[in-house]
């Protein structure tokens, strides 16, 4: 027997100033499922991450970033010519970025659904 391919799943995410009335304001946090392998073993799919629009992101942050007409969740690393957003998987590639303004969060909390006591806290 053979496993078909999972179609892509795509979450959307409403930029600053297009929210309905009632949602969230740009700089309260947020949580978002992990979706995919890019970032395992540290993240694995169906993880939930909290995301802070107002984090401090610094060498070694594990980030949100808008890039390539999508969201993307990386770690990011500081290189001579600027910042990489890197993935803890080697099968996916690495992003040059010559500067910060495509991260627009950093990841402060990793749990994983249905197992107690398995909440880890970054850069806090």
């Amino acid at each position: 027997m053979t496993a078909t391919p999972q179609p892509r799943r795509t979450i959307p995410i409403t930029p600053a100033g297009e929210e309905e009335h009632g949602a969230c304001s740009g700089s309260e946090s947020f949580a978002l499922m992990v979706l995919g392998d890019s970032m395992a073993p540290e993240f694995a799919e169906g993880d939930v991450i909290v995301i802070e629009p107002d984090g401090l992101a610094t060498d070694g942050s594990y980030v949100l970033a808008w890039h390539g007409d999508e969201w993307i969740f990386r770690q990011l690393a500081a290189t001579g010519e600027g910042w990489e957003l890197r993935p803890l998987n080697p099968r996916y590639p690495c992003i040059g970025l010559a500067d910060l303004s495509a991260v627009r969060g950093v990841v402060i909390q990793r749990t994983t659904p249905g197992k107690r006591r398995s909440t880890t806290r970054y850069g806090q």
